[in-house]
């Protein structure tokens, strides 16, 4: 079988509140640009590639997006390429979005959205995506404070019939308990990967034990964040790959998602070939013995 006629299906399923969606899932933050996300200087994508990108990834099972209103660069959204190539949408589709950064039109990250800004930001990403409902929405953060007028603005976006679903993105577990007494949580979107700290660990093993999906971001990007995959892999992470045929960065991919059977994956990119590559990981099991070599590359942080 090779890399392209997997599907996503061969990674598992996970349900986002009633919504069941394959492990494997696709990311939109690379699609606008070539290049680094959020770059002054990004150069747009062109408009055909993203869209046969998430055409192929849907062809190859992926019903789990995750995007933002605040992935674009200069003549291309995320959300835009999504409802151009998608619309109408599958049944099954699942599609994840993000509020609470803003940036303005020329790019410049703008202040995070207040409670009353929130309502704005959900019926942007409705226009652009062109929906009635959105999936999930996730209330990305930055710090520590209290969470609690920004998700209840939230709740009552989902009481109003706006939002299915209820998530949290960059958060501590503090948060979680907080946003937990306001609403059902469905997911946490974290940074995660090999060589996550102590406290990311035990935050993962506790949605995993209130049933919650876990969402890492950054799992093959690591250290390179928006600029895109690292190539700081270890000598056991290119011994794991050439066991398998696979790149490093696959690997990388695979060990996250066996953290957890919460975990879902959503890599991103705009090359069809990654994207295969991509969605091919969720059949790769690794053995016993290759979790305990590169089991000890993530316990070295502490």
């Amino acid at each position: 079988m090779t890399s392209q006629t997997i599907t996503a299906a061969a990674s598992g399923t996970w349900k986002l509140g009633d919504r069941t969606v394959n492990r494997i899932g696709f990311g939109a933050m690379r699609l606008p640009q070539h290049g680094e996300a959020f770059a002054a200087d990004a150069v747009p994508r062109d408009r055909d590639q993203a869209i046969g990108v998430l055409r192929r990834a849907v062809e190859l099972g992926v019903n789990h997006i995750d995007t933002a209103e605040f992935y674009f660069s200069p003549l291309r959204s995320a959300n835009e390429l999504i409802n151009q190539a998608l619309a109408p949408y599958p049944d099954d589709l699942v599609i994840t979005t993000k509020v609470g950064p803003g940036r303005a039109p020329s790019g410049k990250w703008l202040p995070h959205a207040t409670p009353g800004q929130l309502r704005g930001q959900v019926e942007e990403n409705l226009r652009r995506l062109g929906r009635d409902h959105l999936d999930v929405v996730n209330l990305r953060i930055v710090g520590t404070d209290s969470i609690a007028e920004r998700f209840g603005a939230l709740a009552e976006l989902r009481e109003a019939g706006l939002i299915r679903h209820l998530g949290l993105s960059n958060v501590r577990p503090h948060h979680l308990v907080e946003a937990e007494s306001i609403a059902p949580v469905v997911c946490v979107q974290n940074m995660y990967g090999l060589g996550a700290s102590r406290e990311q660990r035990d935050f993962l093993r506790i949605c995993g034990e209130q049933h919650i999906a876990f969402v890492p971001f950054y799992s093959i990007a690591g250290t390179g964040r928006t600029a895109g995959a690292t190539t700081g892999h270890s000598p056991e992470v290119h011994a794991v790959a050439r066991a398998h045929g696979m790149s490093a960065a696959q690997i990388r991919l695979a060990w996250t998602l066996h953290q957890g059977p919460h975990v879902l994956a959503i890599p991103g990119t705009g090359d069809l070939d990654h994207l295969a590559q991509n969605v091919a990981v969720g059949s790769l099991r690794l053995s016993e013995e290759e979790l305990a070599v590169l089991d000890p590359l993530h316990h070295k942080t502490a």
